[in-house]
């Protein structure tokens, strides 16, 4: 299993940002994702989970109604919609998945949010 986030970068509070994770090695559909974040000197945090076949989605307490989890099956990536971000937001995101008992991981993507 092989998970490749993209589109992290440099924004402006009240900004936006659609991060992208590519899955390859497993029948995606099948499986629930999740995006987590990691600050300097925090712990990993999970932001967003969806289900597999993109039924339901749940959010951490600080990124609801401001972010968006979504999944293209057809296409194996699963999206994080990040808007009106905050500087408390910047961290390292990453795609998560588990297939048989067994965690997954992207290498992450860096959100900085600064003026």
């Amino acid at each position: 299993v092989q998970l490749v986030e993209s589109g992290g970068g440099l924004v402006q509070p009240g900004g936006s940002l659609r991060l992208s994770c590519a899955a390859s090695g497993l029948t995606f559909s099948r499986y629930a994702m999740t995006w987590h974040r990691q600050a300097p000197g925090k712990e990993r945090e999970l932001v967003a989970t969806i289900g597999s076949f993109g039924g339901s989605t749940d959010y951490a307490d600080p990124v609801k109604g401001r972010f968006t989890i979504s999944r293209d099956n057809a296409k194996n990536t699963v999206y994080l919609q990040m808007n009106y971000l905050k500087p408390e937001d910047a961290a390292v995101y990453y795609c998560n998945t588990r297939v048989s008992w067994v965690n997954y991981w992207g290498q992450g993507t860096q959100v900085t949010v600064s003026s």
